[in-house]
């Protein structure tokens, strides 16, 4: 039996195992016989779902999990044209963002050919990201984003300028050329970020997208990868008051929230950032609920991993878990996570870590870039 006999085998008998379906043998035999004269196999659309669903249940970085069956699965596999892509990526904004009540959702584009080529690569590492620019020796927008701003140029976009500059979706078949489409401002929603007691905060100027929806992860399920699967929940209030903003090497906003909310930041006492910390993020809960859009807390998180570890046990199963990921970056301690430790063994299906493909290659080599290399992390 070759590995991906295995690994179908061990994915279909889970599959009928947990949602109770019958004639496993048959569809073992089925699949066998597809592998051995095609070297591959096409997953059924329930299989599909179910496989992205507990993809999501096994993520070990992620806190989220309790709604993993709540996972809305978009079959992609037949995408093959440009527009197909960008009207795919456009319905999964639309019903995702909804009015603000975040729904959970995968669109899940061609497989991996058996050859170990990707029919499709996803260039952003989520749909929704800012620009970033250098100018009179400062960077304005997101500077994790500089160099892939820098790409999104040579590729013949120009954005704004400013700090807040919605990049391109950039995409590649196979290995022709890349190509990129702007997003329509309506299908982006943006929260703008305001203090509920300090004024002096809203001239920061500062707001934030509403749909997180990484897009350059592996999903892989029964040894089949999709290396295009963009997929979203709703933000944590801390992924974005302190790394999004609060990071040095990012928005580096501590500094000035401090100063705006009347901190003093010269002298050796460094609990202004601590302060700052706690304003920035009660400053985008309360952004966001203001405006009917779903996040969530760090403190209710931590409960509803809790009590999703708690389900998880009564079906016999062990909740994987990256401790340093699960803990959020605020008031740790304060939180059962915190006092709870995780074994961190990879459990399939999954979704994993890809090497960003623009990384190889640069503005004189578009049409050879070499592709799909996966690490597993």
């Amino acid at each position: 039996m070759n590995l991906l006999h295995k690994n179908a085998t061990e994915f279909l008998t889970q599959f009928y195992t947990e949602t109770r379906r019958i004639n496993l043998d048959k569809r073992l035999s089925d699949v066998y016989e597809e592998i051995e004269l095609s070297g591959t196999y096409k997953l059924t659309l329930d299989e599909l779902t179910f496989g992205a669903c507990v993809a999501w249940r096994n993520s070990n970085r992620c806190i989220g999990r309790l709604f993993w069956k709540s996972l809305k699965v978009v079959d992609g596999r037949s995408i093959s044209t440009f527009e197909e892509v960008k009207m795919a990526v456009f319905k999964h904004l639309e019903f995702a963002t909804g009015n603000g009540k975040i729904k959970p959702y995968i669109t899940i584009f061609p497989p991996e050919s058996p050859e170990g080529m990707a029919p499709l690569r996803f260039w952003n590492s989520q749909l929704i990201r800012y620009a970033a620019y250098k100018k009179n020796g400062q960077i304005i927008g997101d500077p994790a984003q500089l160099d892939f701003t820098d790409v999104c140029i040579s590729l013949g976009w120009k954005g704004k300028g400013t700090a807040f500059d919605v990049l391109p979706v950039v995409f590649q078949f196979e290995d022709k050329k890349p190509l990129f489409f702007d997003l329509p401002a309506h299908l982006v929603k943006e929260v703008v970020i305001q203090h509920p007691e300090y004024e002096s905060f809203n001239d920061l100027n500062l707001k934030w997208n509403a749909l997180p929806v990484i897009s350059d992860m592996v999903l892989e399920m029964g040894g089949i990868h999709f290396p295009s699967a963009p997929f979203n929940g709703w933000y944590m209030v801390t992924e974005i008051g302190s790394r999004n903003f609060g990071d040095e090497d990012r928005f580096n906003q501590l500094p000035k929230v401090a100063e705006a909310i009347g901190l003093n930041i010269s002298g050796k006492d460094m609990f202004w950032k601590d302060r700052a910390l706690i304003e920035l993020n009660y400053a985008v809960k309360t952004s966001f609920d203001k405006e009917g859009v779903s996040i969530a807390d760090h403190h209710e998180s931590s409960d509803q991993f809790m009590k999703f570890i708690q389900q998880e046990k009564k079906l016999g199963r062990e909740v994987m878990a990256d401790w340093s990921w699960i803990v959020p970056p605020n008031a740790g301690s304060t939180m059962k996570v915190f006092h709870t430790s995780f074994e961190n063994k990879v459990l399939s299906p999954n979704f994993y870590y890809n090497n960003p493909v623009w990384k190889k290659i640069n503005s004189e080599s578009l049409n050879k870039c070499p592709f799909h290399i996966l690490s597993k992390k």
